[in-house]
């Protein structure tokens, strides 16, 4: 009977977490009216709410007519991408489009300001030495440049921004406080580049404009990758904290940093709140640690842990690779899940490869599947209501009479990208949140890489020579 016994406690445990879990589509209202309320909070004054509502200074999005040759540099993390993109205007969109990846030595991301922006600059100036003869700017033309950058930043304009801190293993002091566009234009002129920082922006708004450019119905633009935020373009005149001359376009596309939302409604578990209290930033982007493929597998992980501990799900004595954190990654528990197997042999593989756990019983197997069923498909649930809760602010999850507006939301990241039980779930909560009539009229895209051709597309429609073109 004893193991018996442990089978049942192991079967309450996965029950209780369920429970723990729930996100009926009355939670997920109360999630999304939460997120709209904090949305109004965030743009009213600095600091009036969880979400930071960061105005971008992005107001002109592209619009498909812009013409020329435009470079992007995206850093998000240890690798940097440079970008060139050419445009040929309403006929020829995209003419054709260039990149190379390079990786950061680890000793720059612990030295000094000058030595890291002085690395990306030579890599950004071997790269434009690979123009070709019909690739050039005009004569008496400076390059421009659109810079994606995904650290948190208070943006000043346009082209500039103070690093408020590094993050993802970087941390090179002498940049913090400093104007980011300052530094890499200085690294610019060292290598004796000519060329000149057009925008800068984060990923989810390049993401934003990327998909705008492709669709003019693109509303906002959400990221689930490692981490997740959106972004979504706001009424000028709906943003109480703006001081500034309204722009001519009447918009502002707002960065919300919604990793950072929390609310009463979120389901949050024992799991959860372990997780944030053991992490780098305790009490901090709580909707990021329940939704982002950073965390994922690491909620799975600590359940089995409790289960092992508890029930001798593995045996005796807790499996020694089970009790280190983040050794289960959301990609591991994304296979797990869409394991097909009569078997479950991808299930098996994963156990003895990762956590050194072999001879697992089916019905063991069946267990763990179970449980990243329940972490995906509330973070998936949990992320549709986020989504929900920017249509809301924009009077987009109604239908008013006889009005027609498609709003498109543009997704990127590897989470929704590669974990398509979570990304399915996400895409169907979508249309139980809003109702049949409403869904006709709202549409998800996948903005393949929008983040890297987004930056340059903004350094088009942010260009100096604009004004000198038009008639």
């Amino acid at each position: 009977m004893k193991s018996s016994g442990k089978w049942a406690r192991a079967l309450s445990i996965l029950k209780e977490f369920e429970e723990k879990c729930g996100t009926p589509s009355s939670k997920l209202k109360q999630v999304a009216d939460a997120m709209t309320v904090e949305m109004h909070a965030g743009l009213v004054s600095e600091g009036g709410s969880k979400l930071k509502m960061i105005i971008s200074y992005v107001h002109n999005l592209p619009t498909g007519d812009e013409k020329g040759l435009f470079y992007a540099l995206d850093l998000g993390g240890t690798n940097f991408r440079v970008l060139r993109v050419h445009l040929g205007g309403k006929e020829s969109r995209v003419v054709k489009q260039e990149f190379e990846e390079v990786s950061i030595p680890a000793h720059l991301m612990t030295g000094s300001s000058d030595e890291l922006f002085d690395y990306i600059a030579s890599a950004l100036a071997k790269f434009v030495a690979t123009e070709s003869d019909s690739q050039h700017v005009s004569p008496g033309r400076q390059r421009e440049l659109g810079f994606t950058f995904s650290f948190p930043v208070r943006q000043t304009s346009i082209s500039s921004g103070t690093l408020i801190k590094w993050t993802k293993g970087f941390s090179v002091e002498d940049t913090v406080g400093q104007d980011v566009v300052g530094e890499l234009t200085k690294a610019i002129e060292r290598a004796g580049l000519d060329m000149r920082v057009a925008a800068l922006v984060n990923d989810t708004v390049s993401t934003l404009a990327g998909g705008r450019y492709n669709n003019p119905d693109v509303a906002a633009a959400v990221i689930l990758g490692t981490g997740t935020n959106a972004a979504y373009v706001e009424h000028a005149h709906a943003i109480p904290k703006w001081h500034s001359l309204l722009p001519k376009s009447g918009e502002m596309v707002i960065n919300m940093e919604w990793g950072n939302f929390r609310s009463s409604h979120l389901p949050l578990t024992e799991y959860d709140q372990a997780l944030d209290a053991g992490s780098l930033n305790p009490g901090e982007q709580i909707f990021e640690k329940m939704i982002s493929g950073m965390y994922l597998g690491e909620i799975v992980r600590r359940v089995l842990c409790k289960m092992a501990e508890e029930a001798a799900i593995f045996g005796d004595t807790v499996p020694p690779k089970l009790k280190i954190p983040f050794i289960l990654r959301t990609p591991h528990t994304s296979a797990m899940h869409h394991d097909t197997s009569p078997d479950l042999k991808v299930v098996a593989t994963k156990l003895k490869d990762i956590l050194e756990i072999s001879n697992t019983s089916l019905k063991l197997r069946k267990l763990i599947v179970e449980v990243c069923d329940i972490v995906a498909t509330r973070g998936a649930r949990l992320s549709a209501a986020g989504i929900v809760g920017i249509l809301k602010k924009l009077g987009r999850d109604t239908v008013k009479d006889g009005e027609k507006q498609k709003s498109v939301v543009a997704l990127d990241g590897r989470l929704y990208e590669h974990y398509t039980k979570f990304r399915t779930c996400m895409e169907n909560t979508l249309w139980e949140l809003l109702g049949e009539e409403a869904s006709e009229n709202i549409a998800v895209e996948h903005s393949m890489d929008g983040s890297g051709i987004g930056a340059a597309l903004l350094a088009a429609s942010h260009s100096q020579y604009i004004e000198v073109e038009e008639p």
